[in-house]
C-alpha cells in the first residue's frame, strides 16, 4: 500500500498552481477558472460512474484518481482546504448516514 495521501496531492496541486499554464495542466485548469475546472470534474465523475457500472476495476481506479485530482483543483480555486472537507466527513461519522441526512435542513 502506498503512503501517498490526499494531503500530499493537495500540496502538489498547490505547487503546480504556481507554474505557468503552458507548462502545467493544473495551472492551466486554475487559469481557466472555476467553471472550466468544475466542468472537467463533472466529466471525470461521469467517467468514474461509467467504469463502475461496467465493473471495469482497472479503469475505475484510473478514473477515481482523475476524479480526486480534479476535485482538489476545484477546492483549490474555491479556497477550500482539504482539511475542511475532512472535518465535515469526520463530523458526519458521529451518526449513521441515514440520521445525518435526515438532520440536514435541506433534506
Amino acid at each position: 500500500m502506498s503512503d501517498f495521501t490526499l494531503a500530499d496531492l493537495e500540496r502538489i496541486v498547490a505547487s503546480r498552481a504556481e507554474a505557468s499554464p503552458e507548462e502545467s495542466w493544473t495551472a492551466k485548469l486554475i487559469a481557466g477558472g472555476q467553471k472550466k475546472a468544475a466542468k472537467k470534474l463533472g466529466e471525470e465523475a461521469v467517467e468514474t460512474v461509467i467504469a463502475a457500472i461496467a465493473d471495469d476495476r482497472e479503469n475505475l481506479t484510473y478514473e477515481a484518481a482523475d476524479l480526486m485530482f480534479h476535485l482538489l483543483v476545484v477546492l483549490k480555486i474555491a479556497g477550500i482546504p482539504l482539511a475542511n472537507v475532512m472535518t465535515e466527513l469526520e463530523r458526519r461519522t458521529t451518526k449513521s448516514g441515514i440520521a445525518e441526512k435526515a438532520a440536514r435542513t435541506d433534506a
